[in-house]
């Protein structure tokens, strides 16, 4: 049974914004003519039976090239065990593939599975090298740490719009907060966001040509961070300490190239994590559907 759901007559219920894609059309005559697509998005609890594969699928994205170091399958079977905390998106149907995901692991209530061993200690090295975070997060995540630290872990399909976010966050706050009355172990004291970024980089194909003016002009031009998550922006406000970090394998500049489909540049992606207090998560997730909720 969906969650939240926008109604055949066009009714709004409650967190569910009417989305919209767009798309070209096949049989225009022009670039610039395009239709628009009215998706109607529905929001699920997870669903074991349903979507392992599909989460599997965004949890690789997710991850990028470090998914290799993790047991993705462990990961998945992880989140969908607790199927009444977090949210999928999808279009067709509760038995459908997720378009997008959110959810929250308690990182000291599962520390003792090789998959949670595995994403602290990779937490703890990564945040090892952003300023705002070291000290913090390796005290947070230490053995002997008390603190209650909740991973939130979401992704979604590329052009997906960012309107399916809001409702996603609302609803985990509702659930931790039922989850609470039941004694069950959500009690954070912190959140802990991984997210990932990217950079445009000067394509490696390109500098064949020209290889020492192409050189010269990648070294003078700054390097600008763009968001996959445009949410991230809003989330970083509130953050006791946020950065980028550069990923532990090393595919190449070759995989810039492979990133650059529909633009002059490459894309370079790296990892990001965002330090959240407990005691002003709430105030975050409406900010963040103020920032991206429907417009009137």
């Amino acid at each position: 049974m969906a969650k939240r759901k926008k109604s055949k007559d066009n009714e709004v219920l409650p967190d569910a914004p009417s989305s919209h894609l767009n798309v070209e059309s096949d049989d225009s005559g022009s670039d610039d003519d395009k239709d628009l697509v009215n998706v109607d998005f529905e929001w699920f609890d997870p669903q074991p039976e349903h979507d392992f594969h599909g989460l599997k699928t965004l949890l690789r994205q997710l991850l990028d090239v470090d998914a290799q170091l993790f047991d993705l399958s462990a990961l998945a079977h992880l989140i969908l065990s607790q199927p009444l905390l977090g949210s999928t998106v999808k279009v067709e149907g509760n038995e459908t593939d997720p378009y997008a995901f959110l959810t929250v692991l308690n990182l000291h209530e599962h520390r003792d599975k090789p998959v949670i061993k595995d994403l602290t200690r990779y937490l703890i090295h990564k945040s090892s090298t952003v300023p705002s975070l070291s000290n913090s997060v390796k005290i947070l995540l230490s053995p002997d740490s008390s603190s209650e630290v909740g991973l939130i872990l979401t992704e979604r399909v590329i052009n997906i719009p960012s309107e399916v976010v809001p409702p996603m966050y609302t609803m985990l706050l509702e659930e931790i907060s039922w989850a609470l009355e039941e004694k069950e172990p959500y009690n954070f004291s912190h959140y802990l966001i991984l997210s990932r970024t990217y950079n445009e980089v000067v394509s490696t194909l390109d500098q064949e040509d020209n290889r020492p003016q192409k050189k010269k002009k990648a070294i003078n031009v700054e390097k600008e961070l763009f968001y996959f998550h445009p949410e991230d922006e809003i989330l970083q406000r509130h953050a006791l300490g946020f950065g980028g970090f550069e990923y532990s394998k090393d595919e190449g500049e070759g995989k810039a190239d492979s990133k650059r489909a529909f633009q002059e540049e490459g894309i370079r992606p790296q990892g990001h994590m965002i330090l959240i207090e407990g005691a002003s998560f709430e105030h975050t997730v409406k900010d963040v559907g103020e920032f991206l909720g429907p417009r009137s």
